[in-house]
């Protein structure tokens, strides 16, 4: 064999195992989020580093609170606006997916993403917030091993706790105190429509919370809550 295959071969061996021991490294923390809560998610170290850059001494709003505290008003609302079929798709819903790509194609632009609530899960736990192939892939490896080791009601406690609500603020209890001045368990549904709303877009509605398209839209989240199914 030539020297430059044998390097080749090297190089491409090399890059398999690499591959191979971040999968492992995911599918244990995975594993390990089975029964201990995050204190911290990739998302947050983003941000706080960013905030940081103008304040060094900036801290995340963040307290974890158990599903049992958090309203079930939100639970539904965030159901009826992100993920309807959570309760029976696998981790990744393809229709949505599908759906997602034609109206995206339509556009010309990027308008809608049809990720799922695991999918979010994946990329706010372990990923950066980038655009490519590469790390689409590398979520839906996440995806599966969330669906594989979590029922679904671990998967949403997770999801509540650490989601992106706004400036420096992350998940259900940090968010009410935020924007109502209340727990997470104690929300009315129009409090928990309109934060169902702000999740695509949270930084944006933290500094636009008299948005007309967030008003338009809660009140079309209030009228689906009633169907949404909860794990």
């Amino acid at each position: 064999m030539k020297p430059v295959s044998k390097l080749l071969l090297k190089i491409v061996l090399f890059a398999v195992i690499a591959i191979l021991a971040l999968q492992l490294y995911f599918f244990a923390r995975v594993w390990w989020l089975v029964d201990h809560n995050p204190g911290s998610t990739s998302m947050m170290s983003q941000q706080l580093s960013a905030l940081r850059e103008t304040n060094p001494n900036a801290q995340l709003q963040f307290t974890w609170v158990p599903y049992n505290r958090i309203s079930p008003n939100l639970k539904r609302a965030i159901i009826a606006s992100e993920d309807a079929n959570f309760t029976e798709h696998d981790g990744v819903d393809w229709s949505a997916v599908e759906q997602a790509y034609e109206k995206n194609e339509k556009k010309g632009k990027v308008v809608r993403g049809g990720s799922t609530i695991t999918q979010q899960l994946a990329k706010n736990l372990f990923l950066s917030g980038e655009r490519s192939y590469i790390r689409k892939g590398q979520e839906f490896i996440i995806t599966y091993m969330l669906e594989f080791w979590m029922d679904k009601e671990r998967i949403y406690e997770i999801y509540l706790n650490v989601v992106e609500w706004g400036n420096g603020v992350f998940g259900a209890e940090a968010a009410a105190r935020h924007y109502y001045g209340t727990s997470a368990a104690n929300l009315s549904a129009s409090q928990a429509a309109r934060m169902a709303v702000m999740l695509p877009n949270p930084r944006f509605y933290d500094k636009n919370r008299g948005s007309a398209y967030l008003a338009r839209r809660t009140g079309l989240i209030l009228r689906r809550m009633g169907s949404a199914d909860l794990p």
